[in-house]
């Protein structure tokens, strides 16, 4: 890990929940679609990803609570903990903050692949809220 960036573990939790749950609401988004291949692409982006983000994503460790009932309620969990990761990269290690958000952004392009065309509208609207969410910090 960079000298510049130190987490405790459960920053590095967090900063899991944030990655593997925005790849989950994608595909919990649009479950109408391709929700597996969706997961795959996206946590593909996710494990490829390099520096000391790359090395929290790699940690073989338990992951919050990606379940849940709804689509909102996986938001609930996931949106704040993305805003709350940004947070604290951006206050510590600036570079990493930007490693993160564009991770991110690569996990969303990979899903969104999946699609032959345009991404659907739901997908399409689930990025805007995952970068709205990246954005709040």
């Amino acid at each position: 890990m960079s000298l510049n960036l130190t987490l405790t573990a459960q920053d590095k939790l967090t900063l899991r929940t944030a990655a593997y749950g925005a790849v989950s609401l994608l595909a919990a988004a649009d479950a109408a679609g391709s929700p597996h291949k969706i997961a795959t692409h996206g946590s593909i982006a996710l494990t490829s990803a390099t520096g000391p983000i790359g090395h929290v994503l790699a940690e073989k460790s338990k992951i919050g609570d990606l379940n849940g009932k709804s689509v909102a309620e996986l938001a609930d969990r996931v949106l704040p903990a993305l805003t709350e990761t940004m947070g604290l990269l951006v206050d510590r290690d600036p570079a990493e903050a930007a490693n993160f958000r564009a991770t991110i952004n690569t996990a969303i392009e990979a899903a969104a692949r999946t699609y032959k065309g345009e991404p659907s509208p739901v997908m399409t609207e689930m990025a805007r809220k995952i970068n709205g969410a990246l954005d709040a910090a």
